[in-house]
């Protein structure tokens, strides 16, 4: 069945308040619709291990609860005929196990996507859930980098973002992720250095494999790249003036003395070469100076 067939126009509308909607493992199709985003009130989001294609609605930014604009719900009943009602319970997966939440259903805060075709990008809008404990979006084919905002959801307890094609190096802001018990990024095209932070070191190496990564808690180390300080810069920019200008100077003076001695030696040596040597200056005087008057007279007479 296709999932927006299952959603009216006004659906979403109706429905605001809304505060669970678990539609896992079910045979839903097509794309996630867009009236689910009227759920401003909602707390838990499951749509896992269905064949939903499409990319994530950006609209999820309007979860007021989920963004921390609106406090979570006091308690949670389901409401029976003839009145009755009963303390909701729910059946949910969490840091990769699943459980029957009842008591402290009210207290947790998901969205899981994971198991379903949901391809492109995760969403930057998808930060802006402040209030999000746990985020499974796992086993999908969504591509891109991981959102450089991700840190900023303080209150993540359970990330997943495993078996996808994301690529890209990991945003420093994970390591401000301070609550996390369950993370895995595992098989992805994640390239460079993991975010220094005492939560994400804490992790199993199985966090991290199937990507092109290094650092810590993995084995495989970075390369490291030498800083130089202030001093070896002035050194080198020091070594590099003396080096250059010293070698033209050197280069200047051997050429001036070589020549000056191959022209003046033969001079001081042989007195029939300085003869003819001065003769020839001074032949070549006259030939300049009748170039130059016949080429004054020339100009004159034009006139």
């Amino acid at each position: 069945m296709n999932l927006l067939e299952a959603f009216h126009h006004d659906w979403g509308e109706k429905f605001s308040f809304l505060c669970i909607l678990n539609l896992r493992s079910n045979n839903f199709v097509g794309d996630i619709p867009r009236e689910l985003c009227y759920l401003t009130h909602i707390q838990i989001l499951d749509l896992a291990h269905n064949n939903l294609l499409g990319s994530i609605p950006r609209c999820i930014s309007n979860f007021s609860v989920l963004s921390g604009n609106a406090s979570t719900s006091e308690e949670f009943y389901f409401y029976m005929p003839y009145g009755e009602s009963t303390i909701a319970t729910d059946s949910l997966v969490m840091k990769g196990r699943e459980d029957t939440y009842s008591t402290i259903l009210l207290l947790v805060t998901l969205i899981d996507l994971s198991s379903n075709k949901l391809s492109g990008k995760i969403p930057s809008e998808l930060t802006a859930l402040r209030g999000l404990t746990a985020l499974n979006l796992s086993r999908n084919q969504l591509k891109g980098r991981i959102p450089v905002d991700t840190g900023d959801m303080k209150a993540i307890i359970s990330f997943d973002v495993s078996l996808n094609k994301l690529s890209g190096e990991l945003p420093m802001s994970l390591s401000s992720l301070n609550f996390l018990s369950s993370f895995n990024m595992s098989y992805n095209n994640l390239a460079g250095r993991i975010p220094a932070g005492t939560q994400i070191q804490s992790f199993n190496e199985s966090s991290f494999f199937g990507n092109k990564l290094c650092g810590a808690p993995l084995t495989q180390q970075c390369a490291r790249v030498k800083v130089p300080t202030d001093t070896e810069d002035q050194e080198e920019v020091d070594d590099g003036w003396l080096g250059t200008d010293w070698g033209i100077i050197v280069s200047i003076l051997v050429g001036f003395f070589v020549g000056f001695w191959i022209i003046l030696a033969p001079l001081i040596v042989s007195r029939q070469l300085r003869i003819a040597y001065f003769h020839f200056l001074q032949e070549l005087r006259y030939k300049v100076y009748d170039i130059s008057s016949k080429y004054c007279c020339s100009m004159f007479s034009r006139r």
